[in-house]
């Protein structure tokens, strides 16, 4: 196997492990218990529109500035007397329905900042915008909880910043039989075997000895507790499909993992947003329908909390491309079976109260929903891993 696809392969590159642990500690994770509670968070990457998503058809203001591309009433799937879901989130309209789901507006923090790049960090890393956090809120989540790489799983084919900590990293994981098979290739084996001495060394070679240890019994753990379960057949056939599919088999076969990653992306609607912004919303809405069917079916939606963002939403103005351009304040969609208060959390947007840039104002602090989360749903101390004290929410 070649350098370069072993790397890809087993996400080794983009998984490393800060603190490497040797492999008669790491084999404990079978026995190891946490809590039940899981949380799986999905990133709608590229700015979703969030107005043409919780649309408010009452809304003059909404016309005026949107004429070609806001939608109609009977366009809408109504929630309330004056709101309603984009037309192609019938799938979720039937989890809203069922009282799984919670509609937080006017979420953001404040100075927003409008590059995907620079926003998705501070989304991740639960900072200021001028703080330049080198780990991200479920990284230090795993440092503190002193949880091991199986705790925190992104599927994905690299790690992005969210799962990396000061002292442990999570994993990235797109397919466990594949990450398994890759680990057992004569490349790696070669590699463990003229290493074996490494480890007392405090050079590199160590390092990546240990480190690839690790990997190796992370991906036996995964690949051992998954084989024998299998995910319903239902899901939609594309990526992100795939990705749920994966996440309900993970959960469904007992991993311990408690922090499940993942992204669906296209969402930066320049230009002819209409149907761009409707297929996308289309096939979130269908995954996500059967995810949450595949975890009810297996009794385990109880204890699955599900966290929907973008790292930024769209201007309230449409601009001469039949699109958006990068805006601030988004909504958040909240699904989970115990929800305290469902539906519409808050009050939709204020369209006669925009900032400089003719952005909506941010009214929820996004790291209110994440402390929220850590206190009340994962129980571990929020100000220690967010590095402040936000208020809590009443979701759950």
């Amino acid at each position: 196997m070649k350098r370069r696809d072993f790397l890809k392969q087993t996400t080794f590159a983009s998984s490393m492990f800060f603190v490497p642990q040797f492999l008669k500690a790491f084999e404990q994770i079978a026995t190891e218990k946490f809590g039940n509670k899981k949380i799986v968070i999905i990133q709608l990457k590229g700015g979703n529109d969030g107005l043409n998503t919780v649309v408010p058809f009452r809304n003059d203001i909404y016309y005026q500035q949107r004429k070609n591309i806001a939608l109609k009433e009977n366009e809408t799937l109504k929630i309330s007397d004056e709101v309603g879901l984009h037309k192609s989130l019938q799938a979720l309209h039937n989890l809203y329905e069922k009282g799984f789901v919670s509609i937080i507006n006017n979420v953001g923090y404040p100075n927003p900042n409008l590059s995907h790049f620079r926003a998705t960090d501070i989304w991740q890393t639960a900072s200021d915008s001028h703080q330049f956090l080198q780990n991200g809120w479920v990284g230090r989540y795993l440092d503190f909880t002193k949880g091991t790489p199986t705790k925190a799983i992104e599927v994905d084919e690299s790690l992005s910043l969210l799962l990396k900590g000061k002292t442990q990293n999570g994993l990235a994981v797109t397919d466990s039989k594949t990450l398994y098979n890759s680990l057992r290739e004569p490349f790696y084996r070669n590699v463990i075997n003229a290493n074996a001495d490494a480890h007392l060394s405090e050079h590199n070679l160590g390092y990546l000895y240990t480190t690839m240890i690790d990997a190796k019994s992370s991906a036996k753990y995964i690949f051992e507790k998954t084989k024998i379960k299998a995910a319903s057949n239902n899901y939609p056939k594309n990526l992100f499909g795939k990705q749920l599919k994966t996440i309900s088999q993970f959960i469904n076969s007992g991993l311990d993992t408690q922090v499940f990653y993942a992204g669906l992306t296209g969402f930066d609607t320049h230009a002819n947003q209409p149907n761009t912004q409707a297929r996308l919303l289309k096939t979130y809405a269908e995954s996500m329908e059967v995810f949450v069917d595949d975890l009810q079916k297996n009794n385990n939606f109880d204890d699955v909390l599900i966290l929907t963002f973008s790292e930024f939403g769209r201007r309230v103005q449409q601009n001469e491309s039949q699109g958006t351009d990068h805006g601030a304040a988004n909504n958040v969609f909240l699904i989970g079976k115990n929800l305290k208060k469902q539906g519409l959390y808050n009050d939709v947007p204020n369209l006669a109260n925009l900032d400089a840039n003719g952005n909506l104002q941010y009214e929820v602090d996004f790291r209110e929903v994440y402390a929220t989360i850590l206190d009340k749903w994962l129980q571990v101390d929020d100000k220690a891993i967010l590095n402040n004290n936000f208020s809590k929410l009443k979701f759950v």
